[in-house]
């Protein structure tokens, strides 16, 4: 190199001056070649350094990207760079963003299939392309290169290389492609920019791939946790060590701790009930499943759960975790309290008016001589019929009761049903059975008919009315009061009883759910069906959009009195109800 970068001697002529001069800038341009391509080299080493071998978030892996795809922009010279990854779903190659040089819009749109053009000779044979006249190069897509305004471009697949202990690579996979396009300055990609660009596009690979899983993985971790913190159940997990490793939201609840405050530590430490202890204890000593039934909490507020651990173990055998999941079974201990004090209540409900026609009925057997008279005969029988009709309304309501628990439908019979007069008459009914409450009704002259199923509103109207009578045990006003809404009407029993406590007023609707916050409303018996009863009958009232009718609490202060309100529509259609 010495001898062809010496200076023309003395005495050389013009001819032999512009020679050594055209060597010189020859000699000149091919060192600068040389020295981009070391710093190039350079760059990509700093690139490289630069870029983090574990992504775990898509954030990160679009600021990474950013910074990567500028670099390759810069090293190549090229105006334009992106990554196109392949999806097996759909056969096709699509932009990774972010992209430099390429706008939202065809970034958004550019796919290609995994067979056409460069891109797809790229992916499919896992070597690298130059095309220096997109235009006519045969390889090329050209409703893309017009799109993407494509000069020259090279393209270099990215591989993802799995290595042995001997640093050979023993298996590899294409997972896409990576793209520089139009190089500056309007000069042409050379194999110096391939060499370049598949070192670069190795690594790239091998972290898209790796910040994929990552991601991918993290996600379904998330999801896990998400799902864990949803379910009603409460989960406690401990590793073999004891120490608490998962808690769920519906633990913490259950526990009276935040997850917080709770993960991390020994669970003899971190959790206070004993119960709970004792059973994680049992599963990590027994190495065997535990299930136990236990309350937390005192008093009304106590709540029930069903606990089981279970122990996981590992490959060995060895107990590598126990996970206990707490199911609140306070609402099924609670129905079936209910249920036993409805058995009970209906027992005493059927044996009254039983025990009432028994003496009446012995009574009149017993008067062989005619010792009371015609009057009160009658009165005796009256008192029997009343009580029939006591036995017969409980037993349609039970009967009712098991038509809705069991899916069928309460068929409706329907019929005009004049509102005025049936209310009249169930509140003469009413009033026979007190002296200490002054019932009353208030309706519009000329209140419309409406088509129902008559017999299910006297139900739903005796209920309410007997519910109003029943606690209001001090007496008072009770009212009906009908109103016209146009396609419906409305029904409200009001009383100035004892009212409903707050607590009650999302429930009272349940069956057999009773109100005993004090010693008046305990003093009230009931089956506790009443009101679901009124609910399912209103509702099995639709018209013919299958608009549905319904009961709900309208205003209730305690000690003051409660109303409740009744829509029903004015036009029930059967194939509705039926449905």
């Amino acid at each position: 190199m010495a001898d062809d970068t010496r200076p023309p001697q003395d005495g050389s002529g013009p001819g032999d001056m512009r020679k050594e001069l055209e060597r010189y800038k020859i000699v000149v341009a091919e060192l600068q070649r040389k020295i981009k391509g070391m710093e190039a080299q350079l760059s990509t080493a700093t690139t490289m350094a630069e870029m983090p071998q574990v992504i775990v978030t898509k954030p990160k892996l679009h600021e990474t990207l950013q910074r990567f795809i500028r670099k390759v922009a810069m090293i190549s010279q090229a105006e334009k760079a992106a990554i196109m990854l392949y999806s097996p779903e759909d056969g096709e190659l699509t932009v990774l963003p972010p992209a430099l040089g390429l706008t939202a819009e065809q970034v958004k749109f550019l796919r290609v299939k995994a067979t056409e053009g460069v891109t797809g000779l790229v992916f499919r044979e896992g070597t690298p392309v130059v095309f220096n006249d997109a235009v006519r190069d045969e390889r090329t897509i050209k409703d893309n290169v017009a799109f993407l305004n494509v000069r020259n471009g090279v393209t270099v697949p990215l591989i993802i290389k799995k290595r042995d202990e001997e640093d050979k690579v023993v298996e590899q996979r294409t997972i896409g492609v990576m793209h520089v396009f139009n190089k500056r300055m309007g000069m042409d990609f050379n194999e110096e920019d391939v060499r370049l660009l598949q070192m670069l596009a190795e690594q790239c690979a091998a972290i898209v791939s790796n910040a994929q899983l990552y991601i991918q993985l993290s996600e379904e971790k998330e999801e896990l946790e998400e799902t864990l913190q949803s379910i009603k159940a409460g989960v406690v997990a401990v590793n073999g060590e004891g120490e608490i490793r998962l808690v769920n939201s519906a633990a913490s609840t259950a526990l009276g701790s935040a997850a917080v405050d709770l993960v991390g530590r020994p669970f003899q430490e971190a959790i206070v009930d004993e119960r709970i202890k004792a059973i994680l204890n049992d599963a990590l000593e027994s190495k065997e499943e535990v299930s136990r039934e236990i309350s937390l909490g005192e008093g009304r507020e106590a709540r029930h759960f069903q606990a089981q651990a279970s122990v996981m173990r590992g490959d060995n055998g060895v107990v590598q975790h126990v996970v206990a999941i707490l199911n609140d079974i306070t609402d099924i201990r609670n129905v079936e309290r209910m249920k036993t004090a409805f058995v009970s209540t209906v027992s005493h409900e059927l044996r009254t008016p039983l025990t009432s026609i028994k003496g009446f009925i012995a009574t009149l057997l017993e008067d062989e001589e005619g010792y009371f008279d015609d009057a009160t005969r009658r009165e005796f029988y009256e008192i029997i019929d009343q009580q029939c009709d006591r036995l017969t309304r409980l037993i349609s309501d039970l009967l009712n009761i098991s038509r809705i628990e069991s899916g069928r439908s309460l068929d409706l019979h329907l019929t005009k049903v004049f509102l005025v007069p049936v209310c009249e008459r169930i509140l003469a009914a009413q009033q026979s059975y007190t002296d200490r409450h002054r019932l009353k009704l208030e309706a519009p002259e000329g209140f419309p008919e409406i088509i129902g199923d008559q017999d299910k509103i006297e139900q739903i109207l005796d209920n309410l009315l007997g519910n109003a009578i029943k606690y209001s045990p001090d007496g008072g006003e009770v009212t009906v009061a009908l109103f016209d809404e146009g396609k419906t009407i409305r029904i409200d029993v009001s009383d100035q009883g004892l009212g409903i406590p707050e607590r009650h007023r999302e429930r009272i609707f349940e069956r057999f759910h009773m109100v005993d916050d004090d010693v008046d409303h305990r003093s009230v018996k009931g089956t506790g069906i009443g009101l679901y009863l009124v609910k399912a009958l209103a509702q099995a009232h639709k018209d013919g959009s299958g608009e549905a009718g319904d009961v709900w609490l309208a205003h209730s202060v305690v000690d003051e009195g409660s109303t409740f309100s009744v829509r029903l529509p004015k036009a029930a259609d059967e194939g509705k109800a039926q449905a």
